[in-house]
Order: structure tokens, then C-alpha cells, then sequence
């Protein structure tokens, strides 16, 4: 039977949100098909611990067993090659250029949403939904916008700046509007209590540990012998001490830095070429622009030029208010009072109010 709301391909990672999510829509009578996407595989992974999060058994069997439960179908969705080969090794190579990447921003992008909709297009389906909170309305210009969750402590509007329009237009983010604390109590009512209680996932998929730095060893050959005993350095070019490789540092660091200085060091400078690693004070880090590319514009089709913007410079980020210029095919955020631990590889989401206006990756600072 055709549902009057039309035909939707839920992503489930067997976690609470994907689940009540799928639920809800099921709910409001929407055709519902679950997907688990199994984006990597553990055995080579060589972390400590086990699989955790979005990809292991345990989860894939609790996302069929809701699907089960509430009669609609539920497939597995292998994107482990196109998701090691892209998300991974893009990981691995910003590392060792000295930037901080952000994986799970471009897994969303490149991989996750296109696989759902090519997987949607397959399945009949009109729609694809996801657990994220965030949402997504229509706005007067006839474009699709993303803006930030009623819940902001759980806000995940940062990571999805970079989903185009065709994408945005059929995609439902059905817990936009809610609470976490009202999800967890929807879990309970539909008879899912041990989901309200399960512990969540904030670690990269792949690194299941939550040690990147192990995980660079482990998959870069001869890394360690290659970097270890690269110099930190002061802003003046002065030699404080070895460090261990610059790819094993991120900007703001402070802690395991292993160097004794009798006052407070931060990373403030990273230079793959040399392999250097400047250490200041934290007022060092206090950057008044800084230069962003890879553009993807959301609210509006293009800049407009000198537009007043909240800045987030990080997903847990409180935003700082800058304004956003044209600079070739990059952007000049000029901030109004100076952002801490501008870390070129991340990224830089704009914000007018609650709506998300583009976002795109730090180049550099100033």
C-alpha cells in the first residue's frame, strides 16, 4: 500500500536518535525503509578497544530488529571501499600536511548522503532522513536551508554545512524539533528503554580508540622514524625542545606536549616542511581573520559580499561575530573580536541567526 506522506530511506545506525527518528516517521505515516551503513571495518583498524559506535554487529542487529518490529524492511549497505579510499585517506593526508581535518564533515558530504540517495533513487524512495539534529525548511527564495536544532546542546548543524541543494530538498531531519531528553523519553514509549540508556558514540568511526595518533602510526609506514625529533620553536624562531613528529599535534593543543617551559605553552603554528611545531602563549592564538575555500552555500546561492555572519570555528564553537568578504575563490572572515585556535583543515560554518549560510574549509589564519 502507497503511504500518502511518500517513501522514505531512514539511515539507522542502531543508536537511540536514528531509531526514534525512523520511528517518528513511521508514526506520521511515512513508507518507511531502513538502511545501516557499514563504513569500515575494525579488524584493520588495530585500535585497543572494540568496535563501538555506528558500525559494529551489536548495532546492525538492533536497527533490523526495530525495523522487524514495526514491519518495515531493513537493509545493510556496504560503502566500506568508497569510504576508506576517500574519507581515510584524506584524514591521513591532511594530518601530515599539518592541518586538522574533519572526517565526518566529509563523509557526510561526499559519502553518506550520496550513497543514501543513490540508494533511495534504487529503493522508489522520495526522501532519505537521518538522526542528526538540525533542520530544514524551505525558505522564501525557493532554496533549501539548514538551521540549528531546538536542543542546542545537540545542535549538529555544523557538520552538515557542506550537503548541496539536491540533497537538502529531499532529505527529513525529524528530530530538529525535539529535545534530547524528550527522544530519550519517545524511546521508552516505543518500547525501547535500554536504547534511552545506551551509552553515545563522540568518536571518529574509524579511530574507535579515539587515538589518531596511533591510528597514523599504524597506517602510515615509517611515520614515526620520519617525524620524531622535529624542533618546537617559539614565534621568533627559537629552539625550545624536540617533539615527537609534527603530524602528532594540533593547534590549541596544551596538553602532552611533554616539554617543560615554567609557564603554560599552547601549539600555535604547525610546518610540515620543517618539521616544526611553534609553541606561544594562549594569547597567541588569537587570530582577527583568517581565509576559507571550498565554499558550499547554503542560504543564499552566492556571497554576499561584506554580509555580517556568527563564525563557528569548531563544532562545540559558541560563534564569534565576524563579516565575510570575497577574496578569489576564498573567503576573508574578518572578526570582530579575535577567534582562539584557528586551525587551518577545519572547518568554518556561517550563521545568520539560527540558519546556516554556507560554511567551508580554514585555509589559513589571517
Amino acid at each position: 500500500m502507497m503511504s500518502k506522506k511518500g517513501k522514505v530511506l531512514v539511515a539507522m545506525s542502531g543508536g537511540i536518535d536514528s531509531t526514534v527518528a525512523a520511528l517518528l516517521l513511521h508514526q506520521e505515516g511515512y513508507e518507511v525503509v531502513g538502511i545501516t551503513m557499514k563504513t569500515w571495518d575494525y579488524a584493520v583498524s588495530g585500535g585497543n578497544k572494540k568496535e563501538t559506535g555506528c558500525c559494529n554487529l551489536d548495532s546492525f542487529n538492533d536497527a533490523r530488529q526495530a525495523a522487524v518490529e514495526h514491519n518495515f524492511a531493513h537493509y545493510i549497505l556496504d560503502i566500506r571501499e568508497e569510504f576508506g579510499d576517500f574519507v581515510v585517506d584524506n584524514f591521513v593526508d591532511e594530518y601530515l600536511a599539518g592541518r586538522t581535518p574533519n572526517p565526518c564533515v566529509l563523509c557526510n558530504t561526499h559519502i553518506k548522503w550520496r550513497a543514501l540517495l543513490k540508494r533511495a533513487d534504487a529503493l522508489g524512495c522520495e526522501f532519505i532522513a537521518t538522526g542528526h539534529y538540525a533542520k530544514i525548511r524551505k525558505f522564501e527564495n525557493d532554496r533549501y536551508v539548514i538551521s540549528k536544532a531546538v536542543d542546542n546542546t545537540k545542535d549538529q548543524s555544523y557538520v552538515l554545512w557542506g550537503l548541496q541543494q539536491d540533497l537538502l530538498s529531499r532529505t527529513l531531519l525529524p528530530l530538529g524539533g525535539f529535545r534530547k531528553t524528550a527522544i530519550r523519553k519517545m524511546a521508552e514509549e516505543f518500547g525501547y528503554p535500554a536504547l534511552a540508556k545506551k551509552a553515545e558514540s563522540y568518536e571518529i568511526c574509524f579511530v574507535p580508540d579515539n587515538d589518531y595518533r596511533g591510528f597514523l602510526k599504524r597506517n602510515v609506514d615509517g611515520l614515526e622514524k620520519r617525524v620524531n625529533g622535529g624542533n618546537f620553536i617559539d614565534k621568533n624562531g627559537v629552539v625550545l625542545g624536540k617533539h615527537k613528529g609534527y603530524p602528532f599535534y594540533t593547534i590549541g593543543q596544551r596538553k602532552g606536549l611533554d616539554i617543560a617551559l615554567g609557564k603554560p605553552a599552547f601549539v600555535t603554528q604547525i610546518d610540515p616542511d620543517h618539521n616544526t611545531v611553534t609553541l606561544g602563549n594562549e594569547e597567541d592564538l588569537d587570530k582577527n581573520e583568517m581565509h576559507v575555500s571550498k565554499i558550499n552555500w547554503i542560504k543564499y546561492p552566492q556571497l554576499i559580499d561584506g554580509i555580517e555572519a556568527t563564525t563557528k570555528i569548531r563544532y562545540k564553537d559558541a560563534g564569534t561575530h565576524s563579516r565575510l568578504f570575497s577574496q578569489g575563490n576564498a573567503i576573508r572572515v574578518e572578526f570582530y573580536e579575535p577567534a582562539k585556535g584557528v586551525a587551518p583543515g577545519q572547518s568554518a560554518v556561517f550563521y545568520e541567526g539560527d540558519d546556516v549560510l554556507g560554511g567551508g574549509i580554514i585555509q589559513r589564519e589571517g
